[in-house]
């Protein structure tokens, strides 16, 4: 039993890493043609990013299917990335984007930074020169306002766009 839940945290953790480098090198990479409805404006209940979503619901599925088929710490595999999607979809698309009914506002340290670290994700237009691509962590404001200078200064930039989160990212910024 302490086996399995090892496996569910570590996998739970680990996560948070394939997850920044699917963001960064995937998203903002090769896979930008999906995950582009995500920087723009939401003009309904689902967008074609939510297909990396999707995918990661039918990895975790296939994880805990293999697992159950006598490959047994595959289940705990899939069950940490599966709770990995759960947090995503609770946090990321309820607390930041707000697209609940109930649209909570973050109120500890630790929620807070998530929440300013991903509206300055945001505040960038395009998919070059982003900050912050991680979910379960952020780096702390003033690293990700000197990086956004640092790329503001670097040339052929692309600003930030007129779009929900964009002006809080400018206001950190330039704070």
């Amino acid at each position: 039993m302490i086996f399995n839940f090892t496996i569910f945290l570590v996998t739970l953790v680990a996560m948070e890493g394939v997850g920044f480098l699917a963001h960064k090198y995937v998203m903002h990479g090769w896979g930008w043609f999906l995950h582009k409805s995500h920087h723009e404006e939401q003009l309904g209940a689902f967008e074609t990013n939510d297909l990396y979503l999707l995918a990661l619901g039918l990895v975790a599925v296939a994880l805990i299917v293999a697992g159950n088929s006598g490959h047994d710490p595959l289940q705990w595999v899939g069950a940490g990335v599966a709770a990995f999607g759960l947090i995503y979809v609770l946090v990321h698309d309820g607390m930041v984007h707000r697209h609940w009914p109930a649209r909570p506002r973050p109120r500890n340290r630790y929620l807070k930074r998530l929440y300013h670290a991903h509206l300055m994700h945001h505040a960038v237009k395009g998919r070059r020169n982003s900050v912050s691509f991680g979910f379960l962590y952020a780096p702390s404001a003033a690293t990700l306002k000197k990086q956004l200078r640092d790329h503001r200064s670097a040339p052929g930039d692309e600003r930030c766009r007129d779009m929900p989160g964009a002006a809080m990212g400018r206001d950190l910024q330039n704070g």
